[in-house]
Parts: C-alpha cells; sequence; structure tokens
C-alpha cells in the first residue's frame, strides 16, 4: 500500500506524523546550519548506512587546544534499530512530589506514530499514567507525574507502539539512609567509540543514590541528538535505575567554550565576544533533551532570544542539590579585556596584573542566579547538608593544557574568572556550608578555596574526564615545589596553598595527573564518588580510575567534616544557645553593622553557640526549616566562655 493510501485508511496514523511534511523538507534549523542534526532528521533511513556530511570542523576537538580535530565522517549511532528497540533510554529525577521522565528515542519512520508511553507497576499490574509527544527534531519525549509518593520504589517503563519499551524503576527517597552517595562525572569523549562497561559496573556495584553528569556528555557539536543517543547506550543500564542530574556544557551545544553572556548571539570564531554559537532552537532543543526531567527551574523566565534556563534544586535523601547554570550567563572576555595571549580567553604575560581583568560589569552566576543561591542557603526543608553542582571550578587549578609542552598562566574558561562574580558565588555557598562539585577540566582535583585568605572558602572536587582523549590537562608547578601546608603524607608531591593565575587562593589536597596520554590506562580517565553521612556530617570525596582493579587515584579517599566548608576562623562567639522544641534546628547569624548574613545552617543538635568572625552585635534567628520562627537581636560576640546562654522555644 503507498503511504498516501496508508494515511488516508488510518487516520489515527496520520495525525501522528502530521509532523513529517517538516521532517521531509528543509533543514529543521534553516539553510544557514545544515549540519546541525543532519544524521537524525530528514530521509534520515535512507542514509542510516551511509556516510554523514563532515560537520563543524573542531567537532571532536577541544577548541582549548592547539589544533582542531576533523569533524564526522561516518554515522555515530546504528540508527535503524529494530522497531522493537525503538526507545533508547530514559532518565528521571522526583522532588517534592513531582515525577518527571524524559525518554528518547531512536529516529521513527514516517508511519510510526509519534507517541509514548509511561507505565507504572503497582499491585503487581502495570498502568499508563501519562501519554507524551515525540518531538521532531530531537526525537525525545517528556512525561510528568503529580502527586508522586516518594516513599516507594516503583518500576516504570516507556513504551512505543506495541512492542517498543525501556524499563527501569524509580527509587524512593532514601531519607532513611544515613549516608548519601552522588557519583560525579563528566566529559565523555567521543573519540573512543563504544561502550564503558568498566566505569557502568562499578557504578552499579558501588550503587550511588544519584548519578551527576557535569557536562560534555557529547562532543558531537552538530550531531546532538545522535550523540545523545550514543551517551545514553553507554550509560543507560545504570541511569535507568536512579534519578540523574544532567547539565549539558559547552560541547553539548556545539563549542569549545561556552560564555552565554545571557543568551546573545557570537559572532566571532571561537565565541569569546560571548552568547551562542547555533541558532536558539538547537539550543533549546540540547538542553531539553539533557535536562527537561530535572525538578522545574526556579525561575523560568528564558534568557535573551528565548532560550530556556533550568538552574534548579533537588532533594536526595536529605542532601539538597542546587543546580547551577556557570555558562549561561558569564560575560565573554573578547573586547572587554585586553587580549594578552594567543586567544582572548588565554593570558601568558607573567606580569600582568590580574585585577586588571577583574572590570566592574562582568557577569559569571548573573544576577538571577546568585538571588537563587541566596534564598537557596536560608531554606532547609526537607535538607540536613547541601551541595551545588555546575559545569566547572572555581578556581584555575591547571598548569598544563592539551600537552605536556603547554604551559598556561591563566584560562578565563573557568569559574575562577571574573574573580568579583567567584568571590561572591562562593561567599553564597559558604554560607550554608556546601560542598561544591563539578567537572569540565579534563583533570581531578580535590581543593579548598580561599577568598580572603588561604582555606576560608568552601571545598570542590572536580571530576576526572570519563574518557580523556579529547585534551588532557596536568597540574604541574613551574618550580616543581608544594606550597604552604602540603598535605601531610600524601604521596603527591605538589598540594598546599597556592594562587591560580588569576590570583585566587585554593589549597591543593590531590590531582590525578595523566601518566601517558597514549595508554587508556594511564590517561587518568575516572569519575568521582561524594558521601554525605548525615549523621556524622563528614563528606567524604573518592576518586575511582575508569580501570580501577579497586583502587583509587593516590591523594584519595578525602574525609572533611561538612562545617569546614566555612573556614574562617572565629574570633569570638555568641551566647550558647539551647533551643527547645527541635532536635536540629535551622539557625542563621546576621552582623548588624552592615547586616550581612554571616551563615544559615542546620546545626547538629538542639544546642549551638554560633561562632563569628568580629566584634559587635548581632542578630540571630531560628527556626525548624527556615530561620523564621524566633529572633534575638543584639546579641554581644564575647569570649567562648564569657558569652553565657539563651534557650529559645520553637
Amino acid at each position: 500500500m503507498k503511504r498516501r493510501t496508508f494515511l488516508k485508511s488510518v487516520p489515527a496514523v496520520a495525525a501522528a506524523t502530521q509532523i513529517l511534511p517538516a521532517q521531509n523538507a528543509t533543514p529543521p534549523f534553516g539553510t544557514e546550519f545544515p549540519m546541525l542534526d543532519s544524521q537524525t532528521t530528514g530521509q534520515w533511513w535512507n542514509r542510516a548506512v551511509a556516510a554523514a556530511p563532515t560537520a563543524n570542523p573542531d567537532a571532536k576537538g577541544k577548541a582549548k587546544g592547539k589544533g582542531k580535530a576533523k569533524g564526522n565522517q561516518g554515522p555515530i549511532v546504528d540508527l535503524n534499530v529494530p522497531r522493537d528497540q525503538v526507545v533508547c533510554f530514559a532518565i528521571y529525577t522526583h522532588d517534592r512530589g513531582v515525577l518527571k521522565v524524559s525518554a528518547q528515542l531512536f529516529p521513527l519512520k514516517p508511519d510510526e506514530a509519534r507517541e509514548a508511553r509511561l507505565e507504572l507497576k503497582r499491585d503487581g499490574e502495570w498502568k499508563e499514567v501519562a501519554k507524551a509527544e515525540v518531538h521532531y527534531p530531537g526525537w525525545d519525549a517528556h512525561f510528568r507525574v503529580e502527586d508522586w509518593d516518594n516513599t516507594q520504589t516503583v518500576p516504570y517503563r516507556v513504551r512505543h507502539g506495541e512492542k517498543a519499551m525501556f524499563a527501569g524503576t524509580i527509587r524512593r527517597d532514601p531519607i532513611d539512609q544515613a549516608e548519601i552517595v552522588i557519583a560525579n562525572m563528566s566529559c565523555n569523549s567521543a573519540r573512543t567509540k563504544g561502550g564503558r562497561p568498566e566505569i557502568v559496573q562499578h557504578l552499579i556495584a558501588q550503587n550511588p543514590d544519584v548519578l551527576f553528569f557535569a557536562g560534555d556528555q557529547t562532543y558531537q557539536h552538530t550531531e546532538h541528538t545522535a550523540g545523545w543517543l550514543e551517551f545514553g547506550l553507554q550509560f543507560r543500564d545504570v541511569m535507568k535505575d536512579r534519578p540523574t542530574i544532567c547539565i549539558p556544557d559547552d560541547h553539548d551545544v556545539g563549542h569549545g567554550n561556552l560564555w552565554g553572556e545571557n543568551g546573545k548571539r557570537s559572532t566571532i570564531s571561537g565565541d569569546a565576544d560571548g552568547g551562542y554559537r547555533y541558532p536558539v532552537e538547537y539550543v533549546n532543543q540540547v538542553q531539553r533533551a539533557q535536562s527537561w526531567h530535572l525538578p522545574d527551574p526556579v525561575d523560568p523566565a528564558p534568557v535573551d532570544r528565548g532560550i530556556t534556563v533550568y538552574f534548579t534544586r533537588m532533594r536526595v535523601g536529605g542532601v539538597d542539590f542546587a543546580i547551577l547554570e556557570d555558562r549561561k550567563f558569564k560575560s565573554g572576555p573578547a573586547g572587554k579585556i585586553p587580549q594578552m595571549g594567543p586567544r582572548p580567553d588565554h593570558i601568558n604575560d607573567e606580569k600582568y596584573d590580574p585585577k586588571t581583568i577583574d572590570l566592574p560589569g562582568l557577569q559569571l552566576l548573573g544576577e538571577r542566579q546568585m538571588k537563587f543561591l541566596g534564598q537557596w542557603t536560608q531554606d532547609w526543608t526537607g535538607a540536613e547538608m547541601k551541595c551545588v553542582l555546575s559545569a566547572t571550578a572555581f578556581c584555575g587549578a591547571v598548569h598544563l593544557h592539551g600537552s605536556p609542552d603547554n604551559r598556561l598562566l591563566a584560562d578565563l574558561d573557568c569559574n575562577g574568572w571574573p574573580q568579583t562574580g567567584r568571590n561572591a558565588a562562593l561567599r553564597e555557598i559558604r554560607r550554608a556550608r556546601a560542598t561544591h562539585l563539578c567537572g569540565d577540566q579534563h583533570l581531578a582535583v580535590s581543593m579548598k578555596h580561599g577568598i580572603d585568605a588561604f582555606g576560608d572558602g568552601p571545598y570542590g572536587f572536580t571530576s576526572p574526564a570519563l574518557v580523556n582523549t579529547i585534551y588532557g590537562r596536568w597540574w604541574h608547578p613551574k618550580d616543581e615545589q608544594p606550597g604552604a601546608n602540603p598535605v601531610a603524607g600524601s604521596p603527591l608531591p605538589w598540594t598546599g596553598d597556592f594562587k591560580d593565575g588569576l590570583g585566587n587562593l585554593m589549597s591543593i589536597i590531590a590531582y590525578a595527573n595523566p601518566e601517558d596520554v597514549q595508554d587508556e590506562k594511564k590517561r587518568a580517565d575516572g569519575y568521582g564518588l561524594v558521601r554525605f553521612n548525615k549523621k556524622s556530617n563528614q563528606v567524604t570525596f573518592e576518586c575511582w580510575p575508569r580501570f580501577s582493579e579497586g583502587k583509587q587515584f593516590p591523594g584519595w579517599p578525602i574525609n572533611v567534616n561538612s562545617d569546614d566548608n566555612d573556614g574562617r576562623i572565629p574570633v569570638a562567639w555568641l551566647p550558647d544557645l539551647v533551643i527547645e522544641g527541635a532536635e536540629r534546628p535551622v539557625i542563621q547569624v546576621i552582623a548588624e553593622s552592615n547586616g550581612e548574613i554571616l551563615y544559615t545552617i542546620r546545626a547538629q543538635s538542639s544546642r549551638f553557640q554560633p561562632p563569628v568572625y568580629a566584634a559587635g552585635s548581632f542578630t540571630v534567628k531560628i527556626g525548624k526549616d527556615k530561620p523564621d520562627a524566633q529572633t534575638l537581636t543584639g546579641l554581644k560576640a564575647a569570649s567562648k566562655d564569657k558569652a553565657g546562654s539563651k534557650t529559645m522555644k520553637l
């Protein structure tokens, strides 16, 4: 039967395929960008085994390096799968009574319905709970279920047609566990094809409660859908059974580096003027595929030109994660600061003054995200410990870029620049005694940030590259000497207090340099695990090689106390507070001299003596989940033994 006759005889199929004219006509992102998603759009089934058109010339290259790799020369994955396998994978989260599931399908054929279904298994029976459109281009579908009971573990499956299916398990919220574990991952090189069985098998055995993919899930710059399918095939066996936090970074949206600058369009090679290279529709499609399933954005208004946002919060087992977009609002350096290296974002002038590039008006996280962080630090609803997740690090903890002979003083493609924005963000994170996790740098590093003094800021952990064939990096001080206060007994030679090339203070605790980038077992591939122990208030950083054989990278594990994410040294104390009516109240301390919130924390018990960092008068607010129940003003700082005590009731 001809397709036209078939559609006339089956109206339901005709309705489901009404999007086909767009699929078969001009490139979906316009004639200016025919390379975008070319493998998965148009009459893809006629090209499934043919060589794909050459994409962006640095489609697999890291723009931070010296050279550019050739574009993709063939199909990224086999798209023409058996029709009972067209649902490739699914990812989900749930928070505060809302379950969100994103399903990724292989491209569909013209006579196949553009609809997917979500089913849940309860009391031994499967029940359909939602239907969703399969988007084109992109081939993703999204399900939202309200009034979600997070106390139950529930099997799910996403279905298409009569036979296609992908199944997994929606885990209950592990609120009763003493320890919550998150896997910290990023930078999944496309140059190494095939699966990631070593990492996936280790993760399944280690059984983290939540997965965090910090960016660069795919390096297939102009072929995101095919690259995203490739990523899903690699990690779906571990993602299907636990909540997954996924945020796109620069390579996911087709950039070597990304300076989002509130959504403007970039117009120069390298994009350092700020903004996005590719059309809004493509950027939004990438973000939709990777991040729609996150809890709803806390401030959902799009940025310029209609580019969507996804920064939000998510609670798992009493650990509260703030999920940031540290590329979207950041200023681009070109045309704003003097160029002092081969590129606008690279500095090699050792005589330059870092203050000269920290100019008024430059943005890092942007006003909207800073407002969100400030609110998040003060709201402990459903939270016992806090953690911030973002793409990249708040410092430049790297010396050698791309190759061992390429030393760079400062790379502006990190959250260490602009420095004023960096310090403001770290002060907010410190106010909640939160830990920071990220990726992007292709070098595993655990450090303690300094803001006004070494060690006064929060801990940070940058994960290694999952597969490190794109752009190796090394921590290798030029004088090959440790910093002040090196880690006692460390197997690593260069720990201690350092300044990065931007003048930021950082105390290096551990790093995992590649031994040999040509040997896959020596190039420092791997991932991080972070354990949050709610009873001991301890955070443990683990750093696992891809081919670990049961051993972590030298220098790990690292155990710290969450309270030490605020490393300021107290000079005085307020009265010892005895709080009746709450086992672990929320306590906020405000300096009355300038109104600054020093911190808002959940106390470990009903008794807490607040430290302060200067003399003067202070206000203390307390509550069960927010500091909104009782207030004491005019409290005088004193020595610990002379501050006295006060009883407060909730």
